[in-house]
């Protein structure tokens, strides 16, 4: 026997199966959201992993293409590595999960999600995010929660929670809040920049909603929640913080981490942790905890700095932006290139355009996406922080950084039938000391400027830290935070958007929730300060885009045929159009419903191409004078070729206007020669005349 329990959640149903699978797990939830259906699981060790000094919480999104009817495509049809779906997923399921467990745990726990069918009404993502909240909560692994989260949308203005399909494609805004019984404890977000006031609504108004989920999965508990198991604490002895204090007095620290050169303060807790080592080699016990207590040694300094003293660890006030600077062109020959530079964080930023067929190919569970024409995509080399290591390509932090930023800048793209090509761009982190992925966004808008993109408007990120005290009231905020003050604070509050409003939010912290005023100061301050970044830096370098795309960028012209005449510029098995690609070295586009892209450098090859297919789809008509090539001869005439697989015939009495018994006396194949389309004949054929053609028109 299993226990259901429902719940009406934004007008559907939302119901939870407890004990009717993965009865072995810690704790396991069997989700539906109308036809959506997910299994989300907890499991934990039962001991801890040896040798580390973090919470080892694994969080795992799986996409099943059965659950939207589809078998995977390649040689394989199995699905493969994780889609980036799928990994935004599994972050924005561990973001609000992970400050609640305790943070002395080191039993390894895993969140399975499994995503069995899905109801493109009712998101199979928030399912999931509930139902992982739901599993911990019943289980014996210890954790301070639960969670409930919301996805809220704006229609015409008006909230919508838990939008359905129809409601994303026409909402200005995609945000999720996570809470907890008091606090909101995380918020995704991408929006048409939306006012910041109109934000704040749509957080509290989740928040409210997230009460009333929290409530529900309480009752869940009540009946099915099973006792939390006693664990092996792994915190640092306050014996060993006593006897380092002792060696290292509060002072000497301060000292140490107080400076803005990041190498410099590393240096400084290297030769401190040298001597400690040293003083406690023989301790066996203590000698592999002390660079966890000296962790928590830097941490308890600058936090009690910043809150108390209200001093930076770099010397700035609480709401100063480090030294700015921005620059175009740096890279030659790329279509479009800008640096953006905060401090000791600096992004270069290049933007390749290229057709729209170069769009990326979704296969997911979203039926409505299928296709993405921006990609913004992040790179995080070890070289950026002072470190050596193999690069083994994008990990979920990389994934998730590039897709911040291309979710802040999605807003202000040009539509396709305004600048119809596909756009990439890549942002390098040269250097990193805290928000690189705003300073991408600030990177990226450059760059799309300099490459000609047609933005609406410019784009700026910052990100707004936070130290707390003892009580909800006692806390600083601080502006555009540092590698530091992010390691050691409680918040990294990323807001990116333009003069007019928000385009998105990424909202980490380690702490149980925010209270509404933190998150009305952060939100202010964010504002504030790109709006400096704009008008002050990146309009300094690049104020508006190039009036068109640069040197070496692909040209487009755009062209309608009609849809039935698509075959005819095909050809049998693209005969056609591949003799006009070849002819003219361009690249052809061609949709369903007749939109053609014509793509090239050379506009003369290009406005040929163009004239090939418009003589292809355009019908021969009486006084029609054409252009072509001699392509055959027989004893009655000649037939010339006008553009690719688009023929017509010259009788020997059209040839020319003298009496001629054979037309190679005038003509030889591959000659090319204008004719006059002079109808049809009493055949109903079509003919040409070449001595028909009016003097104004040889």
């Amino acid at each position: 026997m299993y226990k259901t329990f429902e719940m009406e959640l934004a007008g559907r149903t939302l119901r939870v199966d407890i004990g009717r699978v993965a009865k072995q797990a810690n704790g396991a939830a069997f989700m539906h959201y109308g036809e959506t259906t997910v299994l989300s699981t907890a499991t934990a060790s039962e001991k801890p992993r040896e040798g580390i000094d973090f919470f080892p919480l694994n969080v795992e999104y799986n996409e099943k293409l059965y659950a939207v009817g589809k078998i995977p495509g390649g040689f394989n049809k199995r699905e493969g590595k994780a889609s980036e779906n799928a990994i935004l997923t599994d972050r924005v399921i561990d973001r609000p999960m992970r400050p609640l467990f305790p943070k002395d745990y080191r039993n390894d726990v895993t969140l399975e999600n499994l995503v069995l069918s899905v109801d493109q009404d009712c998101s199979p993502e928030l399912t999931a995010m509930l139902g992982s909240a739901i599993a911990v909560a019943i289980s014996d692994i210890p954790f301070d929660g639960p969670t409930a989260s919301t996805q809220v949308g704006l229609v015409d203005g008006e909230l919508v929670f838990n939008p359905t399909a129809a409601q994303k494609a026409a909402s200005d805004m995609q945000l999720t809040v996570a809470s907890t019984r008091e606090k909101v404890i995380m918020i995704e977000a991408g929006a048409n920049e939306v006012p910041e006031d109109k934000m704040l609504e749509a957080i509290f108004a989740a928040h409210e909603v997230n009460q009333k989920i929290i409530a529900f999965i309480d009752t869940i508990v009540a009946e099915c929640g099973k006792p939390k198991h006693e664990y092996e604490s792994f915190a640092v002895p306050e014996e060993l913080f006593q006897a380092i204090k002792e060696i290292v007095p509060p002072e000497e620290m301060e000292e140490a981490v107080f400076t803005d050169d990041k190498q410099t303060r590393e240096e400084n807790i290297r030769k401190i942790q040298d001597r400690l080592e040293e003083v406690f080699a023989e301790n066996e016990e203590w000698l592999p905890r002390i660079g966890e207590a000296l962790y928590q040694y830097q941490k308890k300094t600058v936090r009690k700095m910043i809150l108390k003293d209200h001093k930076r660890p770099d010397g700035r006030a609480i709401d100063q932006i480090r030294p700015l600077a921005a620059e175009v062109d740096l890279i030659p020959r790329v279509h479009g290139s800008a640096m953006f530079t905060r401090g000791q964080t600096q992004i270069c930023n290049i933007t390749t355009l290229a057709p729209l067929s170069e769009a990326q190919k979704v296969d997911g569970l979203d039926e409505a996406e299928t296709s993405k024409r921006y990609m913004h995509h992040y790179n995080f080399p070890s070289y950026s922080v002072g470190e050596t290591k193999p690069s083994r390509g994008p990990g979920r932090r990389e994934i998730g950084h590039g897709a911040l930023a291309e979710r802040a800048l999605v807003p202000v793209l040009p539509t396709e039938e305004e600048f119809p090509y596909a756009i990439r761009t890549v942002s390098e982190t040269f250097e990193s000391n805290g928000s690189t992925s705003q300073a991408s966004v600030c990177a990226s808008s450059m760059s799309l400027m300099a490459a000609g993109v047609p933005i609406k408007s410019a784009v700026a990120g910052i990100s707004c830290g936070l130290v707390t005290g003892d009580t909800d009231d006692d806390y600083i905020v601080l502006t555009d935070i540092q590698g530091l003050e992010d390691f050691f604070g409680d918040m990294d509050f990323k807001v990116a958007g333009t003069h007019k409003g928000i385009t998105a939010i990424q909202m980490d912290i380690k702490i149980h929730g925010l209270t509404k005023p933190i998150i009305e100061e952060a939100i202010a301050r964010t504002r504030k300060a790109r709006l400096y970044i704009i008008d002050e830096v990146m309009n300094k370098a690049i104020s508006e885009p190039r009036p068109e795309v640069g040197k070496y960028a692909p040209k487009i012209i755009q062209m309608n045929i009609d849809p039935q005449k698509i075959g005819d510029v095909v050809g049998q098995r693209g005969k056609t159009i591949n003799a006009i690609i070849e002819k003219t070295g361009v690249k052809i586009d061609i949709t369903d419903d007749g939109s053609v892209s014509i793509c090239g450098t050379d506009k003369e090859m290009m406005d040929e191409a163009k004239r090939l297919i418009t003589i292809i789809v355009t019908d021969f008509e009486a006084g029609q004078v054409l252009e072509g090539t001699v392509v055959s001869i027989k004893d009655f005439g000649a037939f010339l070729e006008f553009a690719p697989g688009k023929e017509g015939m010259v009788h020997i009495s059209k040839i020319c206007k003298r009496r001629i018994e054979h037309v190679e006396e005038v003509l030889t194949l591959g000659d090319r020669v204008k004719a006059v389309c002079l109808g049809k004949d009493k055949m109903g054929r079509i003919s040409f005349s070449i001595k028909d053609v009016a003097e104004e028109n040889k």
